[in-house]
């Protein structure tokens, strides 16, 4: 009953009011997660220098092979949300287990080589000799933890895909404020705990993540907050399983060739000197925090109108549609005009005492804030895509932005104009401009409305289904 009640508010109810029960809580949780790296760099950095390199060293593979889970869960968001939309909610159960199946097989996988291959990723970085001890238990630790990232990514993906995206807020919050307590006893050593050093962040970590998949993973099987997995539903159906990862691979790709994008062009910026670099991290830092609520937004329309395309309704997908994009062009905007004004201020947030950085900072902020409206004009539109399964059409599009607009834009703006590092800064904002206009080209041509993750056989798989759980029930009655 509760599921239909959900849906019938996400299907029928205003289209702003259904956009903001998802947002809001989606926007929140990710400020959450995000809290996980400043609670580890506060108590690492207590440990010196050293630590910090340890941890910053680590942190960009490891978050490059979560970015394959990222991927994988999108997908499976959408499926979950189609199906919900158009009402199957036995197969949404059904599905929402296969997913898990599949992320939990290839984070077993990514795990065990990263683990295996992490002395060997700090060979290649040429890491010293005085961090490496801590960057490879950092490593390690962290790739320990991949399954239980991947797990809850899962659960996320799967609460907000039928349209519960306030109950990971909950489970996030009570893990973050756990970290903070754990890292000093992880980190230091207290009682009988033994002193981990730089380990001991992962391994706080760790152990707060797993404990939100576990509870993740009671949530599922209870069935108290609109869907119920049982045990039979983790056997392997292979036609799900293969349609998943059909889904997921582009959406990984995309997110892991965004990531590796950012690295590359790190090492772009690195040539022009230390103060263009920490320029650079100091404006980024920025950009980041405003990223949060445009990807919760995009996130929120991809979910919302992969249901209303479930339901087949899609006049009112494309009202979503066009009201999110609007919403995320108009709030970005008025974002970028703020912090245009303000920028010295917020540099200064993250680099107090350095006037070299500040105003490098502030002239990067300031060139490439104005054309944040169109990254939430584009973000938002790809959510859209890729809500109708346009999976490979949202990676292109990423692919464009990243590897055929803006590195190729900073290097050239760079080496062969007058411009210095000035022209890494004006890349940003030419590229988000460039790449939200073709983003808007394809969503009008108007494929997606055409595309349905949804078939007939599946259909005959939810009837199939319903009469199991009903013969399940009857049996235990």
């Amino acid at each position: 009953m509760r599921a239909k009640a959900d849906q019938k508010v996400l299907l029928e109810g205003p289209v702003l009011r259904s956009l903001v029960k998802l947002a809001v809580p989606i926007v929140v949780a990710n400020l959450l997660q995000s809290a996980y790296q400043l609670v580890d760099a506060f108590w690492v950095g207590r440990l010196g220098g050293y630590a910090v390199a340890a941890v910053s060293i680590s942190t960009p593979i490891v978050f490059f092979t979560m970015a394959i889970g990222i991927g994988f869960a999108l997908a499976g968001s959408i499926l979950i949300a189609q199906h919900f939309g158009a009402g199957n909610h036995s197969l949404v159960n059904h599905i929402a287990a296969q997913t898990l199946f599949l992320v939990v097989s290839i984070s077993v996988l990514l795990g065990a080589i990263g683990y295996l291959l992490s002395p060997y990723f700090l060979h290649l970085l040429k890491v010293s000799p005085e961090v490496y001890e801590g960057a490879q238990g950092f490593m390690r630790m962290s790739f320990i933890g991949l399954v239980f990232n991947f797990s809850f990514f899962v659960f996320q993906s799967i609460m907000r895909g039928v349209g519960n995206a306030t109950l990971p807020v909950y489970i996030v919050l009570g893990t973050v404020v756990l970290n903070f307590a754990l890292d000093p006893v992880f980190i230091f050593g207290w009682g009988p705990f033994k002193a981990q050093g730089v380990m001991g962040a992962a391994l706080a970590t760790l152990s707060t993540q797993s404990l939100a998949a576990i509870i993740g993973f009671l949530v599922l099987f209870r069935g108290k907050y609109g869907i119920h997995v049982r045990k039979k539903d983790f056997i392997p159906d292979w036609g799900h399983i293969k349609k998943a990862f059909a889904l997921g691979f582009p959406a990984s790709i995309e997110q892991s060739m965004r990531a590796l994008g950012l690295t590359v062009l790190t090492f772009l910026i690195a040539g022009f000197g230390t103060t263009t670099v920490a320029s650079y991290g100091a404006g980024s830092n920025v950009l980041q925090m405003v990223m949060i609520p445009a990807m919760g937004l995009s996130m929120a329309i991809s979910t919302l109108t992969g249901q209303n395309i479930g339901a087949g309704n899609i006049e009112r997908a494309a009202r979503v549609a066009r009201l999110g994009a609007s919403l995320g062009f108009g709030i970005l905007t008025v974002l970028g005009i703020l912090a245009f004004f303000t920028a010295p201020a917020l540099i200064a947030f993250f680099v107090p005492e350095d006037p070299a950085v500040i105003s490098g900072g502030s002239k990067f902020l300031r060139i490439m804030c104005l054309a944040w409206g169109f990254i939430g004009l584009q973000l938002s539109l790809t959510g859209v895509l890729r809500a109708s399964g346009n999976m490979i059409t949202a990676m292109v599009l990423t692919l464009v932005s990243q590897w055929v607009l803006q590195f190729p834009l900073a290097y050239v703006l760079s080496h062969h104009t007058g411009l210095g590092e000035s022209g890494i800064w004006w890349a940003f904002p030419i590229a988000n401009i460039m790449i939200a206009l073709i983003t808007m080209a394809v969503y009008a041509k108007g494929d997606w409305k055409k595309k349905r993750l949804i078939s007939s056989k599946e259909d005959e798989l939810t009837t199939e289904l319903t009469q199991e759980i009903t013969a399940d029930e009857g049996i235990l009655k």
